[in-house]
C-alpha cells in the first residue's frame, strides 16, 4: 500500500491518496467509516482512494478495478451522498441506481453497495448540522424527513454534473499536484454544489412491496449462510431454509445482488479465507472452516477470483 498526502502549517484539512492491492485494505482507509469489502470479480485487485476532509466535511474519490460487494457505515450525525461516475451500474441495498441519481445514507446506519469492475465513485459526507446551517444560509427548502429515509435521489442532471466536476478538480489523480488550497475555502463550494442538487431533488417513492419481499428473502438466506459458513450448504437446502423455490431464490439474488446464490456462497467463503490469511494458520485449516473441503478446488477457485494462489497471497501479506 502507498500513501501520499500534504498538510501545511495551520491548515485544518488534508488531502491524501492511498493505493491498495487488497479490497479490505482499501476499505479500512476511508477516515471514520466502518467497511468490509468482498471481491466478486476475478483477478488481482487494485484500488485507489483520494480523500479531502475537515472535521465536519469529507469528500473522496474511490477507484476499484474489480467488482466488489461493500458493507458500509458512515460516521454518526452525518449524511453521505454518493455519485457514481458515468452512470455505472450500482446497487444500494439491492436497488439499482439510475444514471442521473445520487445515493444517500444517514450516519451510523449499515448499508450495502454492489459495484462493478472498473468503477469510480465520488462521495460527500457532511455533518447534519453543517448541512442544515448551509441550507438556511442559501435559502434552500430541504425535506429532511424524506432525505433521512431515502436511498436514492433523482436530481437535476446539470447540477449533478457540476458537482461531479467540482469533486474531480478537488480530488486529483494519484501522483498529481494538488490543485486547490486545502485550508478550507473549498468547503463552501462543495456545500453549495450539494445543495444545488438537493434543492432540485426528486426523492424516489417508497419501495414497492415486491422489492421488499426480495430483499427479505435474500437477507434470510444470507443470515443462514453467515451462521453456517463452515457447513456444506447446497442451494436446495438453502431454499428449504428460506421457504422459497429454487427459481425464486435465484431471481431474488440476481435482482438484489446481481449474482446467483451459488456464486454468492462461493464468494463469501473465498473472501472469508482471504481476510483471515494474516492469522498465520494453515491454509487448509482455514479453508475447511469456511466449508471449502476440496483443497484443490479451493485453490483453483481462489486463484481464479483473486489472481494468485492462497500460498502466494499469504507470502504477499507476510
Amino acid at each position: 500500500m502507498h500513501h501520499t498526502g500534504t498538510l501545511l502549517p495551520h491548515q485544518q484539512s488534508a488531502i491524501r491518496t492511498v493505493l491498495a492491492h487488497d479490497a479490505d485494505q482499501l476499505a479500512s482507509e476511508l477516515t471514520n467509516w466502518h467497511q468490509c469489502y468482498d471481491q466478486i470479480s476475478a483477478g488481482l485487485f487494485h484500488g485507489a482512494l483520494t480523500e479531502l476532509r475537515l472535521p465536519e466535511l469529507q469528500v473522496f474519490r474511490e477507484d476499484l478495478n474489480q467488482a466488489v460487494r461493500q458493507s458500509c457505515r458512515v460516521w454518526p450525525d452525518a449524511i453521505w451522498f454518493g455519485l457514481p461516475e458515468h452512470g455505472a451500474l450500482t446497487r444500494i441495498n439491492g436497488r439499482q441506481v439510475e444514471a442521473d441519481w445520487i445515493m444517500v445514507q444517514p450516519g451510523n446506519v449499515e448499508f450495502e453497495l454492489v459495484t462493478p469492475a472498473a468503477y469510480r465513485i465520488y462521495g460527500i459526507v457532511v455533518s447534519r448540522q453543517s448541512l442544515v446551517e448551509a441550507a438556511r444560509r442559501q435559502g434552500c427548502q430541504i425535506d429532511w424527513q424524506r432525505l433521512r429515509s431515502a436511498e436514492v435521489l433523482r436530481v437535476d442532471r446539470d447540477a449533478r454534473a457540476a458537482c461531479a466536476r467540482l469533486l474531480a478538480r478537488l480530488l486529483p489523480e494519484a501522483g498529481a499536484t494538488v490543485p486547490v488550497d486545502t485550508g478550507g475555502p473549498w468547503r463552501q463550494d462543495v456545500l453549495s454544489a450539494l445543495l444545488d442538487m438537493l434543492d432540485q431533488r426528486w426523492v424516489e417513492p417508497a419501495l414497492a412491496a415486491s422489492l421488499q419481499r426480495r430483499r427479505q428473502t435474500v437477507a434470510r438466506a444470507r443470515d443462514y449462510i453467515a451462521a453456517h459458513h463452515g457447513d456444506s450448504i447446497t442451494v436446495p437446502a438453502l431454499c428449504e431454509q428460506v421457504h422459497v423455490s429454487r427459481r425464486t431464490l435465484q431471481y431474488c439474488f440476481e435482482d438484489v445482488l446481481g449474482m446467483s446464490p451459488l456464486a454468492y456462497l462461493r464468494t463469501v467463503r473465498l473472501n472469508g479465507v482471504r481476510r483471515q490469511l494474516r492469522d498465520g494458520r494453515a491454509i487448509g485449516e482455514l479453508a475447511g472452516e469456511w466449508g471449502l473441503c476440496n483443497f484443490s478446488q479451493f485453490s483453483s477457485d481462489y486463484r481464479k477470483l483473486f489472481g494468485l494462489s492462497p500460498s502466494a497471497a499469504l507470502k504477499r501479506r507476510g
